[in-house]
């Protein structure tokens, strides 16, 4: 009984460990047709500075910040809660740390219909992908 024991413990040390070491680029995960999460949007102090992409951000254009798809790519993004959706394209990145799906432009989150909320939760589905943005970054 001890030595079951102590190779499945054995097995499960060294499995753990490898997924330790492991290092996710996210630039190369495979795109998901679909997700759901929450969006949230920018904040007008962006106006006109670039974006991930090398874009000037305009809160006029409908846009949006994703961390794993493609530039480029763009998206239906809908909003849950009441139907509405629009179509955006991905040209910024979100901070690493944000577990949201989508941070989108003012005019994008006005016809979601956002009614002075912060966050939303959205289902985001892609339209039409590129692959110009799967190498990773320097």
């Amino acid at each position: 009984m001890n030595r079951i024991y102590l190779i499945t413990l054995l097995f499960f040390l060294a499995s753990t460990h490898s997924f330790a070491q492991q290092k996710v680029n996210y630039r190369k995960m495979a795109i998901v047709d679909s997700a759901v999460g929450y969006a949230s949007f920018y904040s007008d102090k962006f106006e006109g500075k670039k974006t991930a992409s090398g874009e000037l951000f305009r809160q006029s254009k409908m846009t949006c910040a994703h961390n794993t798809l493609p530039f480029g790519t763009e998206l239906k993004v809908t909003n849950l809660k009441n139907g509405n959706f629009v179509t955006v394209k991905v040209n910024d990145r979100l901070h690493h740390r944000n577990p949201r799906l989508v941070d989108l432009s003012a005019t994008a989150a006005k016809k979601l219909h956002f009614d002075g909320k912060g966050v939303i939760k959205v289902r985001v589905e892609v339209i039409k992908s590129t692959e110009k943005d799967l190498s990773p970054s320097k």
